[in-house]
């Protein structure tokens, strides 16, 4: 049995990065599996994630898209048809559907293809980069690239995966991007210093956790 500590804060917008260094300070294991609460895993997506676990490197799987008709005919408990929605249309990302008997990994330092809702990473260095950066406000661009990118400087490449760790994202309605241009300076600004610790990042909880 796998047991289950609930973490919630009031709904103020978007505050991923908020959330996140919460749980990392309060996680108790070594290397965490990281999703989003839109998206449902392959029945074998933690296994998965834990079989790709390599010291020196976080792991990025992929994901494909459900539409609004295939999100909302699910049923809890039900698999998901997945030839049939990618033949009739209703899924979006053939080539990351499928879990493949050996997976296909590229080892990069890559920005494009980082992703939130699909990353695996050893808490050790998640803490060496202080975790996510709180400044970043919305989402869509930094909340995610922003870490990836702070773990490459660290010297933590990631392993890039198709075939494994599967997830199907579910639809729903589209936040507004206004933040985006200082989200994007924000993130030119740690590619360019070649970042590994941000500023209002875990360590606030963490110090916290350890007070209490």
């Amino acid at each position: 049995p796998c047991p289950v500590h609930h973490l919630w804060h009031e709904d103020k917008g978007f505050r991923k990065n908020i959330i996140l260094n919460r749980s990392l300070a309060a996680a108790k294991g070594r290397y965490l599996v990281l999703t989003d609460a839109d998206c449902i895993p392959h029945p074998r997506f933690v296994e998965d994630h834990a079989s790709l676990a390599q010291p020196g490197f976080w792991v990025q799987g992929r994901r494909s898209y459900l539409d609004a008709a295939a999100s909302a005919s699910l049923k809890v408990g039900e698999s998901i048809p997945t030839f049939r929605l990618l033949l009739s249309g209703q899924l979006t990302g053939a080539a990351k559907a499928f879990r493949l008997p050996f997976p296909v990994i590229r080892c990069d330092t890559a920005q494009r293809g980082i992703i939130g809702c699909n990353m695996a990473m050893w808490r050790d260095d998640l803490l060496a980069v202080n975790g996510w950066d709180e400044e970043y406000e919305g989402w869509g661009l930094g909340e995610d690239s922003d870490i990836g990118s702070r773990l490459y400087h660290l010297g933590r490449p990631r392993k890039f995966v198709y075939g494994r760790a599967i997830l199907y994202h579910l639809h729903h309605p589209i936040l507004g991007r206004d933040h985006l241009p200082k989200s994007q300076a924000r993130l030119a600004e740690t590619l360019r210093t070649k970042k590994i610790r941000c500023l209002r990042g875990v360590n606030q909880y963490v110090e916290s956790n350890q007070a209490g």
